[in-house]
């Protein structure tokens, strides 16, 4: 990769087992949007069919957010997972090379790219995710979110931020939270 620049575009990581990863790429679209740029958000886990507050809000101030997700792993059967992610990846891969966006996020795209109860190297290939970090368009920012950032990712990124967790309501048995989670 070459040497980090606004001009070329940055690559930004959020990763780790701490909570604040896709809220933290929420703030970025927020503070580009003010300025501006023109954004869209990529769930690769989350679906259309449950309601985020994010969405909600995304809509309110015309920042495009496309879900393309159908929930965790163990909610659906692997071929089910396997067909969305890669119509994730094909509709990621097309959005990016089209340069109409000035910042894109990928959330959620480390833990896919992390799935290893089944095969998804042929739908969402590795190699494929470095590729487009390299030749995406001049001066678009990426941001992938999620846990467990491949190695890869991490080495052709720009900044990448380690969300460690020191303690979770969720180890209390307090579930997701309407306007905290959802």
């Amino acid at each position: 990769m070459s040497k980090p620049s606004k001009e070329r575009g940055l690559t930004l990581v959020y990763t780790g087992d701490g909570k604040g990863k896709t809220t933290a790429s929420i703030g970025l679209a927020i503070r580009a949007f003010g300025r501006g740029k023109r954004v869209l958000m990529i769930q690769f886990i989350k679906s259309p069919q449950r309601t985020y507050g994010e969405k909600l809000v995304f809509d309110k101030l015309g920042i495009e957010m496309v879900q393309k997700g159908i929930g965790f792993t163990w909610t659906k059967t692997p071929e089910e997972h396997r067909a969305a992610l890669k119509e994730a990846w094909t509709y990621t891969k097309e959005r990016v090379m089209a340069g109409e966006h000035d910042l894109i996020i990928l959330d959620e795209i480390n833990n896919a790219l992390a799935i290893n109860s089944f095969s998804i190297d042929d739908v969402l290939p590795l190699q494929e995710v470095i590729d487009l970090i390299a030749h995406r368009p001049q001066g678009m920012h990426l941001v992938l979110t999620g846990r467990n950032a491949n190695s890869e990712v991490i080495k052709v990124a720009d900044l990448v931020s380690d969300v460690t967790v020191s303690k979770h309501y969720y180890d209390e048995g307090v579930p997701a939270v309407m306007g905290i989670e959802l």
